[in-house]
């Protein structure tokens, strides 16, 4: 068994930081129920910290210690590893667009996959399942933005678009404009009206 610890210990180290391991990607190295158990046995020693149910990751070791991953780099290597959208709540994306002075307090993302948390050392990472509409243009301002209308809701929209007409690049705010017809009625109504009145 030492062998076999020892083996994912190295393709742990050659990962990138916040990289997921789980069983299925350490198959070539041994049957399922002995990797489970190696990593199992890893996470209990502090050399893996285990994120979720069948997710481990690799502490980072700095100059000041031993550090859990960041957040965003976990989320996002989760995301890579199981063929997910994962992006930002309403609220942070309400945030970095500066539609709001509200800091998210806990780390809430949104996913195309199922909801489930994730932990990373002390803080605990929550994925909600999210409507596709709120998935579009996951990696672009304009799907902030999206996101940022979701959350704020009908009664603000209007008034953040006017906002965001100013504040986001021509090309932005033209992917917004193009991407209404995927967004619910409410929404699309107010994105026309910006980008027409």
């Amino acid at each position: 068994m030492n062998r076999l610890t020892d083996q994912i210990m190295t393709y742990a180290q050659g990962l990138p930081e916040g990289e997921p391991i789980a069983a299925k990607s350490l198959l070539h190295l041994g049957k399922r129920a002995a990797v489970d158990q190696a990593l199992s046995r890893l996470a209990g020693r502090g050399k893996l910290i285990r994120a979720g149910r069948g997710v481990y990751l690799r502490p980072v070791e700095g100059r000041f210690g031993v550090r859990t991953p960041s957040v965003e780099r976990a989320v996002g290597a989760l995301a890579k590893q199981r063929g997910e959208v994962i992006v930002s709540t309403g609220a942070a994306a309400a945030n970095t667009l500066g539609l709001t002075t509200q800091v998210p307090v806990r780390s809430v993302f949104l996913t195309s996959g199922r909801s489930r948390t994730m932990t990373l050392g002390k803080q605990v990472v929550e994925l909600r399942h999210a409507p596709r509409w709120q998935l579009t243009l996951a990696d672009r301002q304009a799907g902030e933005a999206v996101r940022a209308l979701a959350w704020l809701g009908p009664e603000k929209a209007d008034m953040a678009l006017e906002t965001l007409k100013r504040k986001l690049p021509t090309s932005a705010f033209e992917d917004l404009v193009a991407a209404a017809p995927q967004l619910p009625t409410w929404l699309a109504q107010s994105v026309s009206k910006a980008a027409h009145g």
